[in-house]
């Protein structure tokens, strides 16, 4: 099982030198590049969760497009 926490910055390295310890546990620290990305990406199937279920409008690919 993968799992994504977010932790206060002053609390990290507590909580990273105590899942060191725990011999089934494998940690990556993730850039903040990819965090950026990774929170990007979770808003965007949120909001495409919304759409699906009615309860955001969505746009036409074609605006979209045009934007561009």
């Amino acid at each position: 099982m993968k799992v994504l926490l977010d932790i206060k910055d002053d609390k990290a390295e507590i909580f990273l030198d105590m899942l060191k310890g725990l011999k089934f546990v494998k940690s990556t620290r993730l850039t903040e590049p990819n965090a950026r990305f990774l929170a990007d990406l979770k808003e965007a199937v949120e909001e495409m969760k919304l759409i699906k279920s009615g309860k955001k409008r969505g746009r036409p690919a074609k605006e979209l497009l045009n934007e561009l």
